[in-house]
């Protein structure tokens, strides 16, 4: 007897084996064995190899940096030779290095036939969260023990929709600068990290909630670094709410705008080298933000509000409000935190990612 998985099952497996250097099997109009260069081992490499000839695929964002053509719009094919190692592959993958060794090429890009193969690799091991880098070889769509098999055509449309959540649990809880409060647990049912809202006092669901939508940042909230606000704008929300009487924070596990803890501190290195928050992450291959603020809207409605006044400076987070059908009927700005270390990245906030002053 045997028990068939559901593809949010399969996909979660699969950034599992992503991240542990497991290669996944992506199958659509041919198939492909891809891994994640971050996680790739050598003895992978040489395995990999026995199946024919290798491909990288990158994002636009990372093949800007390396000034290669990206013939596939959002991504770019490249052929590996049949020398290149580890050290060659990590550095198409990894930027930390870019100064010290700009010249990488010359490359050979891949341009015949579709991309939507490595477009799904790459999407995978975003949600994973792993550097946007994926070591590919065609192979026959056949089983092959032990590897994961996806469809193409069924985990795209997974891919780009956010995973229903469900609460775990809750309880009261005192907290220093909002008072008594609430914090539920959530969780996603495609096995990503939970989420959490702290209800502050007894909010009314009938009228407009004060509400924040707080992405988790390790560094701030838990460190109190002073390279971004994001610590002060989490106790300044809770204080608001707790002076006010009530008020809703959904902290959400989205780090770093929504590329992990690990590819945060990849981006930091990179700022001490001279590049601003906008072009770190460009660099290692994202996105701006790479958030989903559908979630909050998400967990307000499921929680009962439909109307929130919105503690933001990013108008991003109200459109998406809006846009999932919470009315935005007022922007509380939330200007708090600002320290020498942080004044250039706060400006770039506004100058790059259309933040409100």
């Amino acid at each position: 007897m045997t028990l068939g998985l559901s593809i949010i099952e399969q996909l979660t497996r699969a950034r599992g084996d992503l991240r542990m250097g497991v290669p996944v099997m992506l199958a659509g109009d041919g198939a492909l064995l891809v891994v994640a260069v971050e996680a790739l081992s050598a003895q992978r490499l040489a395995d990999l190899r026995g199946f024919g000839p290798l491909e990288v695929a990158l994002t636009a964002r990372r093949a800007q940096t390396l000034k290669v053509a990206a013939y596939d719009g959002d991504l770019v094919r490249l052929a590996v030779p049949e020398d290149a190692g580890m050290d060659w592959l990590r550095a198409l993958a990894d930027p930390a290095d870019d100064l010290r060794y700009p010249m990488k090429g010359p490359f050979v890009s891949l341009r015949d036939g579709a991309a939507d193969l490595h477009r799904a690799a790459l999407l995978l091991a975003k949600s994973a969260p792993l550097l946007p880098a994926i070591l590919a070889v065609r192979v026959p769509d056949v089983a092959l023990a032990g590897i994961t098999r996806l469809s193409v055509s069924a985990i795209l449309p997974e891919l780009g929709r956010a995973s229903p959540l469900h609460a775990v649990s809750a309880a009261r809880l005192p907290m220093a600068v909002a008072g008594m409060g609430r914090v539920h647990v959530l969780r996603p049912e495609d096995g990503g990290p939970e989420h959490y809202a702290i209800e502050v006092g007894r909010p009314d669901r009938s009228a407009p909630v004060l509400a924040r939508l707080h992405s988790a940042c390790f560094t701030g909230d838990v460190l109190g670094s002073l390279k971004c606000d994001c610590g002060p704008q989490l106790q300044a929300a809770l204080a608001k709410m707790g002076a006010e009487g009530a008020g809703i924070l959904l902290y959400l596990n989205q780090e770093g705008r929504g590329i992990g803890l690990a590819n945060k501190m990849r981006a930091y290195s990179l700022q001490d080298q001279g590049f601003d928050t906008v072009e770190a992450n460009h660099r290692l291959g994202f996105e701006d933000d790479e958030r989903d603020f559908r979630l909050g809207a998400d967990i307000l409605r499921g929680l009962g509000f439909g109307a929130v006044r919105l503690l933001t400076n990013n108008p991003a987070k109200i459109a998406m409000m809006q846009a999932m059908g919470v009315e935005v009927v007022e922007r509380v700005p939330l200007r708090v935190g600002q320290t020498a270390q942080n004044a250039a990245y706060l400006a770039t906030k506004v100058a790059k990612s259309g933040h409100l002053e």
